[in-house]
């Protein structure tokens, strides 16, 4: 049994999205980030980053956070959605290093300055805006000659989906033109139970 610790977030939603299609058991602990309950010193011990998400696995006793380490774990753990070989398991790690070291950061300033921040700061707001468009494009461009991001339906296609598709709605007025082939994994992505049922966790 796996206890997941998370938050309706893009970030939290990656892991649920995995645990769903994985078919592993687990129960969720809701983290509230708007009531600072991550900084609690009991989730402290499981993350020491204080974010969301982690999870303790009771197979082994073993706490992981970060969802690039624990979306690396749980496909190593049950040997389902990252390639045995070498050249494919690069592609998926390339696109999930490329979803948190660009997407989740970049947007996640976006919606600081757009929702957060008091004062709204013009070029911040263009600054990060502007990345966001560029990152749809270079997943829209991925996607012209991939059915999933990184070929096969991999922890790829469930890091950057919570991400790309709340930011696509956002984005749709400001691009001009849509990213046909974005969408077109969006539906595909979406049709998928396990994406529904782990896009609804937690309840809040």
């Amino acid at each position: 049994m796996i206890d997941l610790y998370t938050w309706a977030t893009p970030n939290g939603r990656k892991i649920s999205i995995a645990l769903e299609e994985m078919g592993l058991p687990y129960t969720v602990h809701t983290i509230n980030l708007q009531e600072e309950e991550q900084f609690a010193p009991d989730f402290l011990k499981i993350s020491p980053n204080n974010k969301i998400p982690a999870i303790v696995d009771h197979d082994n006793g073993l706490n992981v956070f970060e969802s690039s380490a624990i979306l690396t774990y749980l496909a190593e753990k049950t040997g389902q959605f990252l390639p045995t070989d070498q050249a494919d398991r690069v592609r998926v790690q390339e696109w999930l290093a490329w979803q948190t070291a660009g997407v989740g950061p970049m947007l996640g300033q976006l919606n600081h300055f757009l929702n957060v921040a008091e004062d709204k700061v013009p070029y911040a707001i263009k600054r990060f805006s502007d990345e966001m468009i560029r990152l749809l494009g270079v997943l829209d461009k991925q996607l012209a000659n991939h059915e999933y991001v990184a070929g096969d339906y991999s922890i790829a296609d469930m890091a950057i989906y919570p991400w790309s598709s709340a930011a696509y709605d956002a984005a749709k007025g400001l691009i001009g033109s849509s990213f046909q082939n974005l969408e077109t994994w969006h539906d595909r992505m979406s049709a998928r139970p396990a994406v529904q049922a782990g896009m609804a966790v937690p309840e809040v």
